[in-house]
């Protein structure tokens, strides 16, 4: 069985999930869905594909070199806001794997990226992580992320000794920071060992942001990290801290990665996705929902972790979603 997937480098996502579906018995092509990760590459994507359309489109042309010359069983496409791909590029793919069974999965809302609506069809199957998505969109089918296996040993030590009470690992979007901040000021006083990483791909990026958004107008040069914190030390940061924080982004409605993560790793967390009341695995808990202030009575604050069903812990594991996707 042959997969190619499509993807954008996020941490190191495209390994975990190479890995897993060479377990599952699929031989795996991964190819970036942009030309580079280079910060003017994003950016001009975000902005306007056609500054770098023949950039793009020598890519392309070496990705079809190896696409042509196979005939897969799945293509799989995973699509945030930098898929570089035109229509007429993943009609070009189509059209040299008509057998194929296409799967596309939305891993950013349509709000932040209504282009992805304009290459639906070209897919047998379409999902999303943003249920509000999958009621306006009738053909798209609700699949909310994952956690991997690392997460799940994570979870499995049941480590009780924290070095921080709680961590937040992720990239700086405006509302995100302000919503970390204010989380993390209102926590201090029964959680004062903090972790935050707040992470952007480049300065340019620190330097725009700053500029064109008031929440980081304020923000310091020394409070970001320019490079993402993964493998070893992202694992060493969440199995010594009891609680996560989490903040989507604007526009977003779907549990972001670092839910699911959470889930795995068995640690409370704090969103401010009000959503996440009717998912199967809340637990008041385990999960506390942040509306700009922080109650110091609520249950999430007086009792320990409690177990998830197992039935519930396992349908978001990784090889779960995966199943899912090729098999559904």
């Amino acid at each position: 069985m042959k997969l190619l997937l499509i993807m954008p480098k996020f941490f190191n996502y495209p390994q975990l999930i190479t890995e897993e579906l060479n377990r599952m018995g699929y031989e795996v092509d991964f190819f970036d869905d942009r030309p580079s990760t280079n910060a003017w590459v994003k950016a001009a994507i975000r902005i306007n594909k056609k500054l770098i359309q023949t950039y793009i489109k020598r890519y392309f042309d070496e990705v079809m070199k190896t696409v042509s010359s196979k005939k897969y069983d799945v293509v799989f496409l995973i699509s945030g806001q930098s898929l570089s791909f035109s229509e007429d590029m993943i009609a070009h793919i189509k059209e040299f794997q008509p057998r194929a069974k296409f799967v596309l999965y939305q891993w950013d809302s349509q709000t932040n990226f209504p282009y992805i609506k304009r290459v639906q069809h070209f897919f047998d199957k379409c999902y999303s992580f943003d249920r509000k998505d999958t009621e306006e969109t009738p053909t798209l089918n609700f699949l909310p992320l994952f956690y991997s296996r690392v997460y799940e040993e994570l979870g499995a030590k049941n480590k009780k000794d924290f070095k921080n009470d709680f961590c937040f690992i992720g990239t700086a979007h405006p509302k995100k920071y302000k919503f970390i901040n204010m989380m993390s000021e209102q926590l201090k006083a029964v959680y004062p060992k903090q972790f935050i990483y707040f992470f952007f791909p480049s300065p340019i990026v620190y330097f725009y942001r700053k500029v064109m958004n008031k929440e980081l107008r304020g923000a310091k040069y020394s409070e970001f990290h320019f490079e993402p914190l993964t493998g070893q030390k992202m694992n060493d940061v969440y199995e010594t801290s009891r609680c996560v924080l989490d903040s989507a982004q604007a526009g977003q409605f779907g549990l972001t990665i670092r839910v699911l993560e959470a889930l795995g790793a068995k640690k409370k967390l704090i969103t401010t996705n009000k959503d996440i009341v009717n998912y199967d695995f809340y637990r008041p808990e385990n999960i506390y929902v942040y509306e700009g202030h922080i109650d110091l009575d609520n249950v999430f604050f007086k009792e320990e972790y409690k177990e998830v069903d197992k039935e519930i812990y396992e349908k978001y594991s990784l090889r779960s979603w995966l199943k899912k996707i090729v098999e559904g």
